[in-house]
């Protein structure tokens, strides 16, 4: 009897040694680092980076203005940026970069002067607040801007859906995420 016990208990923990590494492994390739599945690697040149917008046939650029101690950015890199589906579809449909508000690097903005990041983001665009996702259209000229985290995947694909779409040009944000929301809701 003694054998047997000892046996099952055997059984379960090699069963449990087994499947816990495999959930463990499966719960970390559905996640994808941001930096290298969401963001594209670029120079700086938001002037290319518009022709290349341009050649690949995508809807703009996003910039995603942060800096390093926020932590509602770092909660959108690690619950919305991360996800496969996100990261599929926006760079299905932008070009897509960081910017840090501190930043002293030098950049070209989207009409070619050198300016660095913190200036772009201040004197150009009055980022204090962090995040902020700026959507360009392929000429360079801003057309959605939203402020802080969004409330998750969801609401971040919505507003992906909303610039790719070109519903900015109909109705606000807030007019289609309401609209998105009670068209999800369970019947």
């Amino acid at each position: 009897m003694h054998g047997t016990r000892s046996s099952h208990l055997h059984f379960w923990l090699l069963l449990v040694l087994w499947v816990l590494p495999a959930a463990t492994l499966s719960a970390r390739t559905a996640l994808r680092d941001p930096d290298t599945y969401f963001f594209n690697t670029g120079f700086g040149d938001f002037q290319q980076e518009l022709a290349t917008a341009r050649e690949e046939g995508k809807d703009g650029i996003m910039l995603f203005f942060e800096q390093a101690d926020c932590p509602f950015c770092h909660r959108m890199r690690e619950t919305v940026l991360n996800r496969p589906r996100v990261q599929d579809y926006f760079r299905r449909h932008f070009r897509l970069f960081t910017v840090d508000i501190d930043g002293d690097i030098l950049i070209r903005d989207f009409q070619g002067r050198e300016i660095s990041e913190k200036d772009f983001a201040f004197r150009r665009y009055r980022v204090r607040a962090t995040p902020v996702i700026l959507f360009f259209d392929l000429q360079g000229k801003p057309v959605v801007r939203y402020t802080g985290a969004t409330s998750g995947v969801d609401e971040f694909l919505w507003l992906g859906e909303y610039v790719a779409q070109k519903l900015y040009r109909k109705m606000p944000f807030t007019r289609y995420k309401r609209a998105r929301r009670h068209a999800a809701r369970p019947r």
